[in-house]
């Protein structure tokens, strides 16, 4: 499995992210910048270009843009807008050599019921899907704290609706553990992930500020990391985490040595 982890695609940030044992990373794709709606295949090249001098290679794209406009908004020219930044992360990932993007699937709130937002991602991916097997790049939807598929039954048989091999699990290990068990969520997506991030909680904080480093917080590991042996599971293993108010280096060598743990290499 690949040592992976979000980061921005700086030079300089690159090669602290090789200097310190990863070998792929993932990058948030935006509305404006070099990752942006307008990026140019040149400038994504330029991008690619500067992560392969580095010796890394990009394991997969986060959409940056599904929080802001969901594609289960009330208002049709937001679920639109979204629709775009899903198509824009496919062609960059395309250009980029991965095999893989992020999407949040929708978000359930006051204005949004359950029901309605499940609908309008079945509708709003299915028509995403011929450019996903068009590009050979896999929409993955990802586990995350937005009141939509709290349960691993469920991701299962909204992943199943679509029947193709473009559209799968982007498995998030720490988010399932405010209701849930990861190992057992793994289990039961089986084949259906495609991608793993990694971050780790703390139940008794019981908010955002539990998110703490790999291996401090209660992700029961070992079992986790059977799971995905069990399913056979090969891919990236990506950390999201948040930086380090000083010292902030510190964070990647931290995360790194912590996934050489998970996999067994100290």
């Amino acid at each position: 499995m690949l040592k992976s982890i979000v980061t921005s695609p700086d030079e300089a940030n690159l090669a602290k992210i090789k200097a310190t044992g990863f070998a792929a990373v993932e990058f948030v794709t935006s509305e404006d910048g070099e990752l942006g709606l307008d990026a140019t295949e040149e400038q994504v090249g330029k991008v690619r270009e500067r992560v392969q001098n580095q010796g890394l290679s990009v394991a997969s794209l986060l959409t940056g843009l599904n929080w802001q406009y969901p594609l289960t908004d009330n208002d049709p020219a937001v679920r639109q807008k979204g629709k775009q930044g899903v198509i824009k992360a496919l062609e960059i990932a395309q250009i980029m050599g991965t095999d893989a993007i992020l999407v949040v699937p929708g978000v359930v709130n006051d204005d949004v019921a359950y029901d309605v937002a499940h609908q309008r991602v079945l509708e709003g991916v299915d028509e995403l899907v011929p450019e996903a097997e068009k590009r050979g790049v896999a929409i993955c939807l990802e586990n995350v704290w937005n009141k939509l598929y709290l349960s691993p039954l469920e991701m299962a048989s909204t992943i199943d609706h679509f029947n193709s091999d473009f559209v799968a699990a982007y498995f998030d290990v720490g988010n399932v553990l405010v209701s849930g068990y990861p190992e057992q969520w793994i289990n039961i997506l089986g084949k259906r992930v495609k991608r793993i991030h990694l971050k780790d909680w703390k139940r008794s904080i019981g908010n955002i500020t539990g998110f703490v480093g790999l291996l401090e917080g209660d992700v029961n590991w070992p079992a986790v990391m059977g799971a995905l042996s069990d399913i056979g599971y090969d891919g990236p293993l990506t950390a999201e985490m948040g930086g380090y108010e000083h010292h902030n280096d510190a964070m990647l060598h931290h995360t790194s040595l912590a996934i050489d743990y998970l996999l067994g290499d100290v």
